[in-house]
């Protein structure tokens, strides 16, 4: 088999994701269950994960959130005292659907980021860095900020990452996938924006997403991941989707292959 990773960047807007590729395992991140036929789909912001969860797809599908730890009977009550109402984000407890009548969740994830730790980063950036946009960079830095409880089923499917931990997304749904063992790896929507651009992203302006006037991230950190995974996996062979003459990195076992190409590859 060989896989296809969906990042969100906007060069993949032109490739279907809705369909089955016969003989490709696909990997999504973050938004793109929905609207991507995917059969993993990872993800690492807490208000991402909540949102995947609370629509119901977690039940059925194949997820791999970070830092999701299961508490058993747990009753986190007393941890809202430390955060304003409009920093707590709680999906339902009580589930009154079905044809079993309601009954009370008793296990739950939570997460969350402090808002003085927010605030704190908010400072340390501007600090260091006055030319940035304070509105773009305060915005990034609460992004996540808050207390985030899900109350859970009794059965789904989301899976623990263990690791890599603290990486985005796109390289963690990499990693993942190369540790299943497949030799081609084909990586679509991989943009790396820079940030003093406009922000790369589908899904820009839509729920749990910055605002479509936002700048880009500084892609150093994603950069180092994807090299790491490179390294890793040093066997597999990975291939960089663009409508450019060479991949963005260069690597030994890192290839670049247009758009075009790849429809040709899945078709046979």
């Amino acid at each position: 088999m060989s896989v296809l990773i969906y990042g969100n960047g906007e060069s993949r807007k032109i490739w279907d994701t809705t369909k089955s590729y016969t003989g490709f395992t696909t990997w999504g991140c973050n938004a793109a269950y929905r609207d991507c036929k995917i059969d993993n789909l990872v993800a690492i912001d807490y208000s991402m994960q909540q949102e995947i969860y609370k629509s119901g797809y977690a039940y059925t599908h194949d997820c791999h959130f970070a830092d999701w730890a299961t508490l058993e009977g747990f009753d986190p009550e007393f941890m809202k005292a430390n955060y304003p109402p409009e920093y707590i984000f709680e999906t339902p407890r009580r589930n009154e659907g079905g044809g079993y009548g309601w009954y009370d969740r008793t296990n739950c994830v939570v997460q969350g980021k402090d808002l003085e730790t927010a605030e704190n980063n908010y400072q340390e950036i501007i600090s260091q860095f006055p030319h940035l946009d304070k509105e773009d960079v305060k915005r990034k830095c609460y992004k996540d900020a808050g207390l985030y409880i899900t109350w859970l089923e009794e059965h789904d499917r989301v899976r623990y990452i263990e690791y890599p931990r603290e990486w985005c997304a796109g390289a963690t749904a990499m990693y993942l996938a190369c540790q299943s063992g497949d030799e081609n790896i084909y990586m679509l929507g991989f943009d790396l924006s820079e940030h003093d651009e406009p922000i790369n992203n589908i899904y820009k302006g839509t729920d749990n997403y910055l605002p479509e006037e936002s700048k880009g991230f500084n892609t150093d950190n994603w950069v180092t991941q994807l090299i790491q995974t490179f390294k890793d996996f040093s066997e597999t062979q990975f291939y960089w989707v663009v409508d450019a003459e060479a991949s963005p990195l260069v690597c030994n076992n890192v290839k670049s292959i247009t758009y075009k190409n790849l429809d040709k590859v899945c078709a046979t």
